[in-house]
């Protein structure tokens, strides 16, 4: 079972960021999927984002249970990159993400998946060359 713990410290942040209330995903932003913020795949598993979304999104089946009821959700490749026992924590004017590995993002994004949708729409996913 995939799990996440999210600090006081990280909800009292996503609730300033107005993201709590709605599905949540937890994504490797690595610019291999939908919901992309960053460019460039060479930073694949480097960089996590949470995405507001305004209902689930079936291509990211697999729930991440919680301590607070929040529904979060990511893929199967997704998952692969995040590790278990995740804790997503608020310190230092970041959301930081965990794992039982240490840590895995110091700076985790978040986005608007409708927003995110619109720009990326027109976006063709090519082949990196030289990482």
């Amino acid at each position: 079972m995939a799990k996440i713990k999210f600090t006081q410290a990280a909800l009292d942040y996503l609730k300033k960021r107005d993201v709590l209330g709605h599905p949540l995903l937890l994504i490797a932003d690595d610019a291999g999927g939908k919901y992309s913020m960053l460019g460039g795949s060479c930073s694949m598993g480097m960089h996590f984002s949470i995405i507001k979304l305004d209902h689930p999104d079936k291509d990211y089946p697999v729930v991440l249970h919680n301590n607070t009821g929040i529904k979060i959700y990511t893929s199967d490749y997704d998952l692969t990159l995040l590790g278990d026992n995740l804790v997503l924590d608020y310190k230092n004017a970041g959301l930081m993400l965990k794992s039982d590995s240490g840590l895995l993002d110091g700076a985790v994004g978040i986005g608007n998946g409708p927003e995110l949708l619109k720009a990326n729409y027109h976006v063709k996913q090519g082949q990196v060359k030289n990482c």
